[in-house]
């Protein structure tokens, strides 16, 4: 099997609190080719002492940069510009993979499958205890044609070839939370990229991120979704887009069950 570069960026803004967690995580990845890209927003705090101090460990595998953006799809943009790996993915800097073999798994899948992109599941912890989890979000459902009701596959799972970036384009920085939404919409819906499922779980997630916390968010998302839709010439409405929160109050039930 041939090994695939893979290229993880990592958008940082005075993240000192969680960063290394996620650092650590890739130094701990079985799949050695790599290319780890961290882009920080002129941090305020220890961020990028802590980035620096781990810089030696990544054997010339470490790109950074730090300057100020337009918030955290402009850094994941610059991320990707930066970029030489066949494949690209994000890794936030409040989360970090759940298992040493995540990387090494998705290298074999575009190995074994001739694919444009790979997910898989997620889930999110209590931010006081990381052992805790608070909701397993799968994408075993997810279908193409469940995007007009608001489904996505798990955007931190999400790894695609670079390649495919030219032809369907970046995150488009005018959304303030529901980029990741627009630019799947765009590669899966619009561009019909050729996708594979894998039943794992890629990332630990704590929960309170900008599209996790409060009545607001979701009010912004459903704001951001219906122009998502619009400005791709795609058909839904507010109410088969509240769908889905049907579905999220089952994963929090059963995220419960299972502990």
């Amino acid at each position: 099997m041939t090994d695939m570069k893979i290229s993880i960026i990592t958008a940082t803004y005075n993240s000192e609190a969680t960063v290394k967690d996620t650092i650590e995580s890739v130094l701990r990845q079985t799949h050695s080719d790599i290319e780890y890209i961290i882009v920080d927003g002129k941090s305020k705090d220890g961020t990028m002492e802590t980035v620096k101090r781990y810089e030696p460990e990544f054997g010339g595998r470490m790109k950074w940069i730090s300057e100020s953006d337009k918030g955290i799809y402009d850094a994941m943009n610059k991320g990707i510009r930066m970029a030489t790996g066949d494949v690209v993915g994000i890794l936030n800097s409040d989360d970090f993979y759940t298992r040493d073999n995540v990387l090494e798994h998705i290298n074999r899948a575009f190995e074994q499958n001739d694919v444009d992109a790979v997910y898989a599941d997620i889930h999110f912890v209590d931010d006081g205890n990381l052992e805790k989890t608070v909701r397993y979000y799968s994408s075993k459902v997810f279908r193409r044609w469940l995007m007009r009701l608001g489904f996505m596959p798990a955007h931190p799972s999400f790894y695609m070839k670079r390649e495919c970036f030219d032809r369907i384009g970046l995150y488009d920085t005018s959304y303030r939370i529901a980029a990741d939404f627009e630019f799947l919409l765009r590669a899966i819906f619009i561009n019909r990229i050729r996708t594979k499922y894998l039943e794992e779980d890629f990332v630990t997630m704590r929960t309170g991120g900008v599209s996790t916390s409060g009545l607001g968010s979701h009010k912004m998302i459903m704001k951001e979704h219906l122009r998502a839709f619009r400005e791709n010439k795609v058909y839904t409405n507010w109410l088969l887009l509240s769908l889905r929160y049907v579905y999220k109050v089952g994963e929090v039930i059963m995220s419960k069950i299972r502990r």
